[in-house]
């Protein structure tokens, strides 16, 4: 009997594991039949004979940054800004992520500012490198420092602030059952962190409830 090809997706270089290691799409099908038989189901019922199909499409969405290199989308910027000079922020940006211990979501909002150091990035680039982090098994401290740190590496900017504001399934739907609770982290660079009158004018635009929670992250 012939091997299943292996997965044609292919890995940039700011993918976390190589495209060689890689099952084929039957593998992945087959495991998920066995976690349906492992919860007590039977996966040849009606009801779930395409289930494994669509959950190995849903993990092709969930875990696309894989496939992704976060830097790539900020090589294009702009310098026509007329000499501004004050901070960028881009607000609420809705994000899904998977936790790495459970692989339950979490599920939140993203704050990003950067001091433009005279170029800046189109906007929806912002939202494309948000979603090339979280796109990835992950935990929301290192989703936080990821997304700053490009952005920072890149544009070489006066400053960059991340504030992520996340609900982790992994806490809400089991163990404490805790629906209740939202995790903050935050990492400031440059200006950010060393001018507290700029940090402060960050978290003032983000209307954090509790600004003083996220300088302890």
């Amino acid at each position: 009997m012939a091997k299943p090809a292996k997965s044609k997706r292919p890995v940039k270089p700011g993918g976390a594991s190589p495209g060689s290691n890689r099952p084929s799409r039957a593998e992945a099908e087959s495991a998920v039949r066995t976690l349906i038989r492992w919860a007590g189901d039977d996966p040849d019922r009606e009801g779930l004979l395409a289930t494994p199909s669509r959950v190995a499409r849903a993990y092709e969405e969930w875990f696309g940054g894989y496939d992704e290199d976060p830097r790539d989308y900020l090589k294009r910027t702009f310098e026509e800004v007329a000499g501004y000079d004050e901070i960028v922020l881009l607000r609420d940006v809705r994000f899904v992520s998977h936790c790495k211990h459970h692989m339950a979501p979490i599920i939140g909002r993203i704050h990003i500012a950067y001091l433009p150091r005279n170029r800046v990035v189109g906007i929806s680039k912002l939202i494309r490198l948000v979603d090339a982090y979280a796109r990835r098994l992950q935990v929301q401290e290192r989703l936080t420092a990821e997304i700053a740190s490009c952005l920072d590496s890149v544009l070489k900017p006066h400053g960059v602030a991340v504030v992520i504001e996340g609900a982790h399934e992994c806490m809400t739907t089991r163990g404490v059952r805790r629906p209740d609770v939202s995790m903050v982290t935050s990492r400031m660079l440059g200006v950010f962190r060393t001018q507290p009158q700029t940090r402060a004018e960050f978290l003032a635009a983000i209307d954090l409830r509790s600004a003083a929670r996220v300088g302890k992250n």
